[in-house]
């Protein structure tokens, strides 16, 4: 198995991973029907957000949180939303990486989805 340890890398997962979401009847539609999401733009933004994350490139510049409010306010984004993303992306990186990084994605993801599971349910309820 590979190990996850180049932009290219990055960009294969993020590619794979999205290609399931956009068919994902549970989450799917947040990216489809929703955000109407323009994949030109989105894909480099993720590839940078990861390779900072990962390999502490600082590549990436933006609120990941603030962008997630509006759409939140149109749909509720509820643990079930997170759980999946979360099923998702786990596969997709076990399918295709092994390692340190590999395992770093997993566990980052896991923190991320629980925070913002958090505020999203937060600002619910203010």
């Amino acid at each position: 198995m590979k190990k996850l340890e180049s932009r290219e890398d990055i960009e294969h997962l993020v590619n794979s991973f999205y290609a399931r979401v956009v068919k994902d009847e549970t989450i799917g539609f947040f990216f489809n029907d929703i955000a109407k999401v323009d994949w030109d733009k989105h894909l480099p933004k993720m590839y940078s957000f990861w390779e900072s994350i990962l390999f502490g490139q600082m590549t990436y510049k933006g609120n990941p949180m603030g962008v997630h409010f509006p759409i939140n306010e149109i749909q509720a984004m509820e643990q079930k939303h997170f759980d999946r993303w979360l099923e998702l992306w786990r596969t997709t990186i076990e399918e295709n990486f092994a390692g340190e990084n590999a395992d770093m994605a997993i566990y980052k993801s896991e923190n991320i989805a629980k925070l913002m599971a958090f505020k999203m349910e937060l600002a619910r309820r203010l």
